[in-house]
């Protein structure tokens, strides 16, 4: 498949989903205004878009909720909301518009991707799906440390887990486990490593990318999409990122991915041309100074859309 044929009108939309029932931090839940108010429109316009704000998704907070199962938090609001969420990106897809989520948690990531899922499957195309994420999100029900829902997206994507979760929309897997690629992983819960390793996911840690570098990373992970799938989902975590660049996240981790290696990955990825949609999640203006993280949230999404030096 050459990648080149991959392109959309120019038309990008944006889609909010302030969620933070998937998350065990408050505040994430204001990452898509956070993101707003850094530019993100302006700067996608700069580089010659048309940009068409959807506004957010209606979630009720927790406060108006109780937790039926504390191994699946909120899973009731999740899964009601994430269909939303699902059906609005398919239908950009299908007006040939290019999705742009902003979270929110990365619970989000159930919904965006089975609206993604749901549009290759009716056109027979293929999905490849890039996790960049200090977290492997490779729980389930039986497995998860915390109920957090935010931490099980990539196992229900690729058909592990809860019926309630795998089965969601319709589609399952929604992704195949060798379609699947994580870069940046860190931080692993215990119960996520055998399901990693019998999965067929594709995992390149920190130290992989100390070791071999970024650029190597990345185009091997180009490299192994380019003749398998035909649709690539970026699913981008800002606590992928070291904690000093990047301090409003919800989960951060220290030593994650430094300022060059970040837009290094974007704009290896912009090169390439392969890109289909694209989220960010995971932006917490509590913990953020002046609104940096959001900032840099905009910054690294304009690499991924094309923005360069010269």
């Amino acid at each position: 498949m050459n990648y080149s044929t991959i392109q959309h009108s120019g038309s990008i939309s944006i889609i909010g989903f302030p969620i933070d029932l998937g998350a065990g931090r408050r505040g994430v839940d204001m990452g898509p205004s956070a993101i707003r108010i850094a530019g993100l429109e302006k700067r996608l316009r700069s580089l010659g878009y048309e940009v068409i704000d959807e506004g957010d998704i209606h979630i009720l907070i927790m406060e108006s909720q109780k937790i039926d199962n504390p191994n699946m938090k909120y899973l009731t609001e999740i899964l009601k909301t994430s269909e939303v969420l699902a059906r609005a990106v398919e239908h950009d897809l299908e007006e040939g518009h290019f999705p742009i989520c902003l979270g929110g948690d990365h619970s989000m990531a159930i919904g965006s991707i089975a609206g993604i899922s749901s549009f290759c499957r009716k056109r027979q195309k293929e999905l490849g799906l890039i996790w960049i994420d200090a977290h492997a999100d490779m729980n389930t029900d039986q497995t998860t440390p915390s109920g957090n829902i935010h931490g099980m997206p990539v196992a229900a994507a690729i058909g592990i887990g809860n019926d309630a979760l795998t089965n969601f929309y319709g589609v399952c897997p929604k992704v195949k486990p060798e379609h699947v690629v994580i870069i940046g992983a860190r931080s692993v819960d215990s119960g996520e490593r055998e399901l990693i390793k019998n999965s067929g996911v594709i995992v390149y840690t920190m130290t992989d990318i100390d070791r071999q570098g970024i650029h190597t990373i990345i185009n091997k992970t180009l490299k192994h999409f380019q003749k398998r799938v035909d649709h690539i989902h970026v699913s981008f975590d800002l606590d992928s990122l070291d904690p000093f660049i990047a301090p409003g996240v919800g989960t951060p981790v220290p030593g994650g991915l430094n300022y060059r290696e970040a837009h290094s990955l974007m704009e290896a990825i912009a090169d390439c041309g392969c890109m289909s949609s694209f989220e960010l999640t995971e932006v917490n203006p509590i913990l953020d100074d002046r609104n940096k993280s959001a900032k840099l949230a905009v910054e690294l999404i304009a690499s991924a859309m094309g923005q360069k030096i010269l």
